[in-house]
């Protein structure tokens, strides 16, 4: 069983809007949430999603899903006080559905709606080969540690460089029990699933994903959503 977890509890403070969280703005008359879950809905490889919703808009959330016809999302679930603990939420709803340890969990972003199917096919594969698949696109400006002051710190060389995205993806009893583990020892502050894997011993295994796989965080990423949305619609109309 493979389940996709997706993280729909920001609350758009970077997007500037008052109205709605930017999860659930709208684009060509459809919510953001709502691209991103047709993408994993469409999938024939993903056989359930969780998604993890800020708790205020949870009906608002599950009327969408109602609205839109997606049959897989098995529960919605309330997010927590940190990324962490929200993206855990969604794991443990995943995990009491899990019938195997072989199962597989897909960590995605609700605001990242340019995901596509060749990627989450290429996720699912790595997983069964290597354990792991962390989305990556090529580094494509330089890359520094940020020092005091305004000195700039140690600069990387971009060729050996990739920008993680999502899913990040594992076996669900794994990245479980690492969550589990992290909440034990009181190790509270990872930012994502594959920094947390990692520190517990994981082998972390790359796949790339499209550039155009960006995350809606600010207003400049919502025009370029609708710019990259109406491209893809040009390219059908003439049949590339």
């Amino acid at each position: 069983m493979n389940i996709a977890v997706i993280f729909a509890g920001g609350t758009g403070k970077r997007m500037n809007t008052r109205a709605k969280p930017k999860q659930f703005l709208e684009m060509h008359g459809k919510p953001v949430l709502i691209y991103t879950l047709q993408h994993f809905e469409d999938h024939d490889g993903i056989d359930g999603m969780v998604l993890v919703c800020l708790e205020s808009w949870m009906d608002y959330a599950k009327k969408l899903i109602q609205d839109y016809h997606i049959t897989k999302v098995l529960d919605v679930v309330p997010g927590g006080s940190t990324g962490q603990q929200s993206i855990f939420h969604g794991v443990r709803c995943a995990y009491e559905q899990s019938a195997s340890d072989k199962d597989i969990v897909l960590v995605h972003d609700g605001v990242r709606p340019m995901i596509d199917s060749e990627t989450i096919s290429a996720c699912l594969a790595s997983v069964r080969k290597h354990g792991s698949a962390i989305t990556t696109t090529p580094a494509i400006e330089t890359i520094f540690v940020d020092s005091e002051g305004e000195k700039v710190g140690k600069i990387f060389n971009r060729s050996q460089c990739a920008m993680a995205r999502a899913p990040q993806c594992f076996y669900l009893a794994d990245l479980y029990e690492a969550h589990l583990k992290a909440q034990k020892e009181g190790k509270l502050d990872f930012i994502d699933s594959a920094m947390l894997m990692q520190h517990y011993g994981t082998e972390l295994y790359t796949v790339q994903g499209p550039v155009e796989n960006i995350k809606i965080t600010t207003p400049t990423d919502f025009y370029l959503f609708r710019a990259l949305l109406d491209a893809q619609e040009n390219m059908q109309i003439v049949g590339i």
